[in-house]
């Protein structure tokens, strides 16, 4: 087959993919950014200014709380850093004159997806920055021979309730090339059947 055979083939290949499932309704997907909520596993600094003995670097437990001396168990999970410090100082008020404490994220280790399914490499990955469905994908080693590229769900936790959203493979190619991917969040789930 000669160069141009070649391309001709390319571009008819590209024209199916992209041809997308009419029959699947887009459903609006917020992506848009939102502060750092801080997760369990995440190791953080707590400095209380002028105060080394109540100074602390520690993780956030399993249960998403923290123990600090004089304040107690405090929850730090699905907080912000600014939330978290300004309980801190309020906590530590009755010991400390006019307490300033800093919550710094030392170690983000909270922030993971989890990709289910027929990929060649199933499990968790961490997302460091936007990172949209097409990518885990393809940091899961792609599509096995049996996936059904058109029946993949994105599972997205929302307080008590989850949020299936599902999308097509040929979907995420079109929103790709439109520079609007969907973006995940920490705790999404990505199953490809």
């Amino acid at each position: 087959m000669g160069m141009m055979g070649a391309k001709s083939w390319a571009v008819m290949g590209m024209l199916l993919l992209s041809s997308g499932c009419a029959h699947q309704a887009n459903r609006p997907v917020d992506n848009s950014d939102q502060p750092y909520r801080i997760g369990r596993e995440d190791v953080l600094d707590v400095a209380v200014w002028r105060d080394g003995d109540l100074s602390r670097t520690l993780p956030v437990r399993p249960d998403g709380f923290i123990s600090l001396p004089m304040v107690g168990e405090v929850r730090a999970e699905g907080r912000t850093p600014v939330e978290l410090s300004e309980q801190i100082r309020e906590s530590l008020k009755p010991y400390v004159q006019d307490p300033r404490v800093t919550v710094i994220v030392r170690e983000v280790n909270s922030t993971r997806v989890f990709i289910t399914g027929e990929v060649a490499h199933p499990g968790a990955y961490p997302l460091r920055g936007r990172v949209s469905v097409l990518q885990a994908i393809a940091l899961a080693g792609g599509f096995t021979d049996f996936a059904d590229r058109d029946g993949i769900v994105v599972l997205r936790r929302q307080g008590a309730e989850g949020e299936p959203i599902p999308v097509s493979y040929s979907d995420l190619v079109e929103d790709a090339k439109n520079n609007e991917p969907l973006s995940l969040r920490p705790g999404d789930t990505i199953v490809v059947p």
